[in-house]
């Protein structure tokens, strides 16, 4: 068998037998991988901790033909605080659900781990009411079904720009309103999420405007994976 060297974030482990544990990890160079960590679970193991969901790890792994399995890993980063609290915990387990099911299995997408790392890293400095919506907006945009949010998605006009429309692809202006009432902070806090400005973006404070943000997020999200994300009832409970 192949042994390679990667960088990745653990997304999920599920158990294997009595002592092993497969790992899913969107890796920088092999895109999404599984992998057999065995006898991690077992008290002697020599990384078990290091393989728990959001764990950022270097990693020497042998490429199967099902399965790779995992022979070292080391923490790159490993997230203390997000581990100890519930809140931060909730939010890092609503990236790696919305990755787990954008990531495709042997694709690389060396931008798709960048921000996902990023992201990690930039909850663990702070818990940001707007860091999960700015994560899914600009993951839908790497996706490439980025919203329209600079002048009406079905007229064209500069607006005002009142309502937001998943089905016509972002805001809209009076005469054309459908969907959801959009507000004018909202709208602006969104332009900056998808201009380059999220790092300011995300030193909003809770507010109605990022509530506003993180259900249309919410929505448009599990719109572009057709399906519901568990993770986020999590956050609806706090």
């Amino acid at each position: 068998m192949t042994l390679y060297r990667d960088r990745g974030v653990v997304l999920r482990t599920y158990k294997l037998g009595e002592a092993d544990r497969i790992v899913v990890l969107l890796t920088e160079r092999h895109g999404k991988v599984r992998a057999v960590a065995k006898g991690v679970r077992k008290t002697k193991s020599r990384f078990g901790s290091r393989l728990e969901p959001h764990s950022h790890v270097s990693l020497l792994m042998y490429e199967g033909r099902e399965l790779d399995i995992v022979n070292q890993a080391e923490y790159i980063e490993h997230h203390p605080k997000v581990r100890e609290d519930l809140s931060r915990l909730a939010k890092a387990t609503a990236l790696l659900e919305a990755v787990d099911q954008v990531a495709q299995e042997r694709e690389p997408s060396s931008l798709l781990y960048r921000m996902l790392a990023g992201a990690l890293r930039s909850l663990e400095a702070a818990d940001s009411p707007l860091l999960v919506a700015g994560f899914y907006w600009k993951l839908l945009a790497a996706e490439g079904v980025a919203p329209i949010v600079d002048a009406c998605a079905r007229c064209g006009s500069d607006g005002p720009l009142v309502a937001f429309d998943l089905v016509e692809g972002g805001a809209l202006c009076r005469p054309c309103r459908s969907g959801s009432p959009m507000s004018e902070p909202a709208l602006d806090l969104l332009r900056r999420i998808l201009g380059g400005d999220l790092n300011r973006a995300l030193s909003e404070p809770a507010g109605p405007a990022t509530r506003e943000l993180e259900g249309l997020a919410t929505s448009a999200m599990e719109a572009h994976l057709e399906r519901r994300l568990r993770a986020l009832a999590v956050l609806d409970r706090d």
